[in-house]
C-alpha cells in the first residue's frame, strides 16, 4: 500500500481510502496491520478533505466571493429564454 502525500490528487487518494474501507470491512485482520490500516484511512481522508477544501476556495475566488466567508452568489449566467 502507497503512503500518501501530498502530490497526489483526490481521485488518487479516494481510490485508496476504498481499497483501505474495503480491507478494513472484511475484518479477521491482526490488530496491528487493522490500526496501520485505521491510521492510513485517516490520511487518506484528511487528504481527500483537504482537496475538497481547495478545491472549494478555487471555485469561491473564481466567483469572487470571500474564502473565509460563508457567502453564496447566485448564478447570473444561465437565461432562460
Amino acid at each position: 500500500m502507497a503512503t500518501p502525500n501530498d502530490t497526489w490528487n483526490y481521485d488518487q487518494a479516494f481510490a485508496e481510502l476504498e481499497i483501505v474501507l474495503a480491507q478494513l470491512e472484511e475484518g479477521d485482520l491482526p490488530l496491528e496491520q487493522t490500526l496501520a490500516l485505521y491510521e492510513q484511512g485517516v490520511m487518506l481522508a484528511n487528504l481527500c478533505a483537504r482537496k475538497l477544501t481547495e478545491a472549494e476556495l478555487r471555485v469561491r475566488q473564481w466567483q469572487g466571493l470571500e474564502a473565509a466567508g460563508d457567502q453564496t452568489k447566485p448564478f447570473e449566467g444561465w437565461q432562460d429564454n
